[in-house]
């Protein structure tokens, strides 16, 4: 069993050090985990707890290693490196089992998507050495005639830039060719969709008014996504025990995956921190209204469930949902996150500044937010330069006293 103690970094931080020995023939595995600031030692130890049990479930499956374990893993490794010829073997062998390790259960379903669907039928019997720049742009090409569109371009390109550079500094290759393979760029047809797509203010106050003769449940998630943005994955992970009733807030700690590989699960944010959000006090009522029926029908520990379940929602029925109600309604493109990107475009053009932003939409970076959302902080430059021209117009002049 996990055992835990709470210790101090150097510089005064407090983490609790979570131990576990696997088995007796295994060597004992330590973890750090660091709670949230604000929390209260009770939901510190329930989270604790929770935190310790899944450790102690991956050390058990194989999914955590010690440092010993760790240094024998990468020398096979590295063994099994040298055996390398094809792109698809290193791919299987070495550059894949390692990012299952490093990366989230999504991004490694996409590394392993592209590297099945479009990379392995072009280049993965080919020698690693013997691939040249010529063959990495003419395939990158391909797909653009194709009419893939430039974010899943992009995707390939960066899967290819990751495997060459891993593979250059194993020593498998004597050079990097993705060093002379330019970032692809956009289609001339693609131009005029770079930032991303979103509804206007008036267009979301007409979808709320018919999203509000829905059942209960879908108007307490449409509303939440609509005055939070918060991904649907965060809403779906979303527990009652991080809905805070009192202060109208939510802390958004965790996030529901589903890959074909590892079915539904539980993984942290995207950006891998904690972020507290406030929420409208009418959409907090509509939460207080649905832990009542959910509780008529089973007591769970998620906000969104399954139909008379304490099971989480899945993660892709929200799509299909909003999907089936933009038809009913006649609204294109309605998905869950065209909400995420119309909270992001109507605060900033409202007035809101990138950086609260960025940290309200949980990026890791404002330039992220920044480049999805330049039409917004077009309109917000606007109104800047406005308020300066109208300070440097001349004052009417007074009219002389009778």
């Amino acid at each position: 069993m996990a055992s835990t103690a709470l210790k101090q970094t150097k510089d005064g931080r407090s983490f609790y050090e979570i131990r576990i020995r696997p088995s007796r023939s295994r060597p004992t595995i330590t973890k750090r985990w660091y709670p949230p600031e604000g929390w209260s030692q009770r939901a510190i130890d329930r989270e604790l707890a929770k935190v310790a049990a899944e450790y102690e479930r991956q050390a058990k499956a194989g999914e955590l290693l010690s440092l010993q374990e760790q240094k024998a893993a990468d020398e096979a490794a590295a063994k099994e490196a040298e055996k390398i010829q094809t792109l698809k073997q290193y791919g299987e062998r070495v550059f894949m089992p390692a990012k299952a390790i490093t990366c989230s259960e999504h991004s490694r379903a996409n590394f392993q998507q592209q590297l099945d669907k479009h990379i392995y039928p072009v280049l993965g019997d080919i020698k690693l050495p013997e691939i040249s720049p010529a063959d990495i742009s003419a395939l990158l090409l391909q797909k653009q005639k194709e009419g893939y569109a430039h974010a899943s371009v992009i995707k390939m390109f960066t899967v290819l830039s990751l495997l060459m550079k891993e593979a250059y500094l194993a020593d498998l290759i004597s050079r990097n060719p993705m060093d002379k393979v330019a970032r692809p760029k956009p289609r001339k047809d693609e131009e005029k969709g770079k930032t991303a797509e979103a509804f206007s203010a008036e267009e979301l106050r007409d979808i709320l008014k018919k999203v509000d003769r829905e059942p209960l449940k879908w108007r307490a998630l449409t509303w939440l996504l609509a005055v939070t943005g918060i991904r649907v994955g965060e809403a779906c992970g979303l527990q009652w025990s991080f809905v805070d009733f009192v202060n109208n807030r939510i802390t958004i700690a965790h996030t529901l995956g589903y890959t074909k590989v590892k079915g539904i699960y539980l993984d942290t944010p995207k950006s891998g921190k904690t972020r507290t959000l406030d929420v409208d006090p009418n959409v907090m009522k509509l939460l207080r209204a649905l832990r009542l029926e959910q509780a008529s029908n089973a007591i769970s520990q998620y906000v969104f469930t399954q139909e008379k379940s304490s099971k989480p929602m899945h993660p892709q029925t929200p799509t299909r949902y909003f999907k089936k109600f933009g038809d009913k309604n006649g609204i294109k493109k309605f998905h869950p996150h065209m909400l995420r990107h119309t909270f992001a475009s109507v605060a900033i053009t409202a007035g809101a500044d990138i950086a609260s932003v960025s940290e309200v939409l949980g990026h890791s970076d404002k330039a992220v937010t920044l480049r999805m959302y330049t039409h917004a902080d077009d309109e917000s430059r606007k109104r800047a330069s406005s308020i300066v021209w109208d300070s440097l117009k001349e004052p009417p002049s007074k009219s002389a006293p009778a």
